[in-house]
């Protein structure tokens, strides 16, 4: 079956590219990861015999985001074959090639492996020990990708000044294919907030580190007992997301269970029912829509405004103990960037930036609201 895809300039450059290292930094929405994966699915169509490993910090960040990509791209090009999916170590088998997919967080995974090309997605994830085992094992080509929202990096230092590494930036304006709903999005930072501008908007490096949410842990494990909660934040064009919310000896265990964009209300009640939510359970939703929340409640569920105020709430969640489960990959890629305002000068001002934060106000409906807002027990109906 013939296929074609929409590429960008990110695929230009690497086909441009002579040197070993290509260094892919960028704002959101630039295609950066789509555009690398299909380039390296048309080189090793028209190559036998080569392994290509992907790699990222952890499993569920590759199956939440790069995995996903690649499934989508071959779906696309008509050649996804799932008898060629080996799920259970994550390894797809292209023409006689060897494409894998491997976490960094398994240092045995990235030990002892050699490899003909290399992809680092989100490589400003990975430690600079874990990046030079796995260069010093790629026989090849290696691309990397990142965000450019940490201040100080090993990429920056280590990587980009080298002669055999050539170093570009792609803005959202490089990708002709975004919906206009988020590229106006992305235009609005520029009066929302100096700093996200310019990681997210021009892909440079950011002014400042002011990071809202600094004491949180990442869990494997999730309580027995406690309180449990939901918040709920809606969106269309941008991700509706909804988090789990454990109160267990004195601190708030999080989980992500739903982070996805284009959900009607009754799409979205159907996915709560698959997630196990009954009548009973309180879902702290987005304040700003009754009508939304009404419809949930006429549907059975136990939605409820939340408590709204962003400054306390901030504080309250700041001043709870938090865990997040590891498989919530988007609530933690939002906390790694959730940053206070700036002005032009680089001063930090007294509320967040409203970019990227959905999961991260969803948690926040639910601690805050729980802490404030009395519960009320549903009689039989």
């Amino acid at each position: 079956m013939k296929a074609t895809l929409q590429t960008n300039k990110v695929f230009e450059i690497l086909a441009d590219s002579k040197k070993r290292i290509t260094v892919m930094q960028g704002g959101s929405r630039s295609g950066k990861t789509y555009n690398i994966l299909i380039w390296f699915i048309v080189k090793l169509l028209q190559e036998h015999g080569k392994t290509l490993t992907v790699v990222r910090q952890s499993l569920p960040s590759i199956k939440g985001s790069v995995l996903r990509d690649f499934v989508d791209i071959m779906g696309k090009l008509g050649i996804y074959d799932e008898n060629n999916h080996n799920k259970t170590e994550q390894i797809y088998t292209l023409n006689t090639n060897t494409i894998e997919f491997v976490s960094a967080d398994q240092p045995q995974k990235i030990r002892g492996r050699a490899r003909h090309y290399l992809f680092c997605n989100e490589a400003n994830e990975l430690t600079y020990e874990a990046w030079m085992q796995l260069i010093m094992r790629t026989e090849s080509k290696i691309v990397i990708d990142y965000n450019p929202s940490d201040i100080s990096s090993w990429i920056y230092d280590n990587v980009v000044p080298r002669d055999d590494a050539d170093f570009y930036i792609t803005t959202f304006r490089d990708n002709p294919f975004l919906p206009k709903e988020l590229v106006d999005e992305l235009e609005r930072m520029k009066d929302a907030d100096p700093n996200y501008w310019q990681i997210y908007g021009l892909g440079e490096r950011g002014l400042s580190q002011d990071l809202i949410y600094t004491h949180y842990k990442t869990t494997e494990t999730w309580p027995e007992d406690g309180e449990v909660v939901y918040g709920l934040d809606f969106g269309f064009n941008v991700p509706t997301a909804m988090v789990k919310v454990c109160f267990y000896e004195g601190s708030a265990y999080i989980k992500e269970m739903l982070y996805e964009t284009r959900l009607t209300t009754n799409d979205l009640c159907e996915k709560l029912k698959g997630l196990g939510i009954d009548r009973y359970d309180e879902i702290y939703c987005d304040a700003a829509e009754p009508k939304t929340i009404e419809e949930l409640a006429r549907n059975g569920f136990n939605a409820k405004s939340a408590n709204k105020d962003v400054t306390e709430g901030i504080r309250a969640v700041k001043g709870t103990p938090l865990f997040i489960h590891q498989d919530s990959v988007n609530l933690l890629k939002e906390l790694k960037s959730y940053r206070w305002k700036t002005d032009k000068n680089g001063n930090k001002l007294d509320a967040p930036v409203k970019f990227s934060d959905h999961a991260s106000d969803a948690m926040r409906y639910a601690i805050y609201s729980k802490l404030t807002i009395p519960s009320i027990t549903w009689g039989a109906i």
